[in-house]
């Protein structure tokens, strides 16, 4: 025995110049000997002295490798014996694979039935470059930033009680922020409410998530606009939502196409103030008739107010929340886009009746946000950086939209580029005899991000496009782009 194990252990090779301690490296090399029965149960090795010997280490290398796995139960040390491969081992093998089981594909875990069922409805399966560069969609712009004042806050932050920076979050968020965020809301787009109805999340998406665990049961049917956000879509699918297509048009969401295709739904989901991805603004009568069928169906409605702050007007569109006044909108706001996506940071606004059920959720399983993040932002708020920044966002971010639209009004009657009224994308409809498929390949070959009209749709569109996000890239880039897709065009046509 003890010659076998001693065979097997001197074939053990040590890297001397890895990032990986060397014990380190011994001990995971011994695991696998194990694990993979290449050593069984009973198997002597050598003594510490021979092994260190026979493999160019320390015998404290060796000692410490062989103790951590004496500590796990892998290896049994016996008094005036020796050191073997333990007994228990024989429970923790699986059998050798035969030589036609090794060539046959890896064992597929069993996947629950929520995840078996939403696996083929995600849509984009694929993630988008998410990099500034011209026409990255849902990148704001990163270099206009104000890092410096953005850097001392934090530092000043950092500085302060560890409790508070390096302890588990308050779940239902840090309160000066709610309350910032309940002043922000009700300053610039119009809705009353209290700090004690806003809860922080990690993100948007992770919003969504939550509201559909909380009030969608697996098979209740969902409305979606479509085309509409396809992040969103896919939280509610992976908790086992069925989502509907509602026809979307200049007027927003049609609650008439809603109620023909799924007059008892449990919840709508809709981006009223800047349909994603077409840009519509629903008009009051939609609005009004959407709140009236969610009332009549007992449902919830979650209005995703993505980039609200960035309107080019003199008036920021109406939010949906603020003329709900049955309590069925549940409000959800983001800063990825207002600052930076890294934070991810969102919140969610529940009307009243929602509070105690989000509060008993948020303390018994979720996991608050950082912190030290949050305090970061509700003093960025209350000291007026953040103001200061959507506005100098908003004209920038008017800019470049301007830039856009004069560079490619060369490309009318082959991509009708639609003008934004806010935020950082716009939609370019496509003449017959172009294809989009073709001219995302055919850009994206060139160094340039365009994403299809079709991405979004849940079902059949009348219209075919491609979005284009202006936010992220600079006027000069945004002219060499357009340049790039003049010159791609003919290679794009449909036969």
């Amino acid at each position: 025995m003890k010659r076998h194990a001693g065979a097997v252990l001197s074939s053990i090779k040590i890297d001397k110049g890895a990032e990986k301690k060397i014990s380190i490296q011994l001990y995971m090399a011994l695991r696998d000997l194990l694990l993979t029965g290449t050593l069984t149960p009973g198997d002597r090795l050598p003594a510490t002295r021979t092994l260190a010997r026979e493999i160019g280490v320390s015998r404290t290398t060796v000692i410490d490798a062989v103790d951590r796995l004496i500590s796990e139960g892998l290896l049994e040390a016996r008094v005036g014996a020796g050191t073997f491969a333990s007994q228990a081992l024989n429970a923790r093998l699986a059998p050798k694979p035969s030589p036609e089981a090794s060539d046959a594909a890896a064992v597929v875990p069993r996947l629950s039935h929520a995840t078996r069922h939403a696996i083929p409805d995600f849509a984009a399966r694929s993630r988008l470059p998410h990099k500034s560069q011209a026409f990255v969609t849902a990148l704001p712009a990163l270099d206009a930033f104000p890092m410096a004042q953005w850097a001392k806050l934090s530092a000043r932050h950092w500085r302060k009680d560890r409790d508070m920076i390096a302890g588990y979050g308050e779940p239902f968020g840090f309160m000066p922020l709610r309350r910032a965020i309940a002043r922000q809301l009700n300053a610039s787009r119009g809705i009353k409410c209290d700090p004690s109805q806003i809860f922080i999340t990690n993100g948007a998406q992770r919003a969504f998530s939550l509201i559909g665990g909380m009030l969608v049961n697996p098979g209740e049917p969902i409305w979606f606009e479509n085309p509409g956000a396809i992040g969103a879509r896919n939280a509610f699918v992976a908790i086992g939502a069925r989502p509907v297509a509602v026809r979307v048009d200049e007027e927003g969401l049609s609650v008439e196409d809603g109620l023909a295709k799924a007059p008892h739904f449990r919840l709508a989901f809709v981006t009223p103030s800047h349909q994603q991805p077409l840009g519509h603004i629903m008009s009051l009568s939609r609005r009004l008739a959407l709140l009236k069928a969610a009332n009549e169906a007992d449902a919830m409605i979650v209005e995703d107010d993505y980039d609200g702050e960035f309107y080019y007007g003199d008036q920021p569109p109406p939010t949906l929340k603020s003329i709900d006044t049955h309590g069925r909108v549940i409000y959800v706001g983001t800063f990825s886009k207002s600052l930076f996506p890294a934070l991810r940071l969102g919140f969610v606004l529940v009307p009243e009746g929602l509070v105690d059920s989000f509060e008993r959720v948020c303390l018994t399983w979720l996991a608050g946000v950082p912190t030290v993040t949050q305090a970061i932002v509700a003093e960025f708020m209350d000291e007026g950086m953040f103001a200061t920044h959507i506005r100098t966002m908003r004209q920038l971010y008017k800019h470049r939209h301007d830039t856009l639209m004069a560079e490619a009004a060369g490309l009318a009657g082959e991509i009708d580029l639609q003008p934004a009224s806010s935020g950082f994308h716009a939609i370019g409809l496509l003449s017959p005899d172009l294809e989009e498929k073709r001219i995302v390949a055919s850009a994206g070959n060139h160094g340039v991000t365009v994403v299809p009209l079709s991405r979004y749709a849940l079902g059949p569109l009348a219209e075919r496009g491609i979005v284009l996000g202006f936010g992220s890239c600079s006027a000069d880039e945004i002219r060499k782009g357009i340049h790039t897709l003049e010159g791609i065009l003919p290679e794009c046509r449909v036969g």
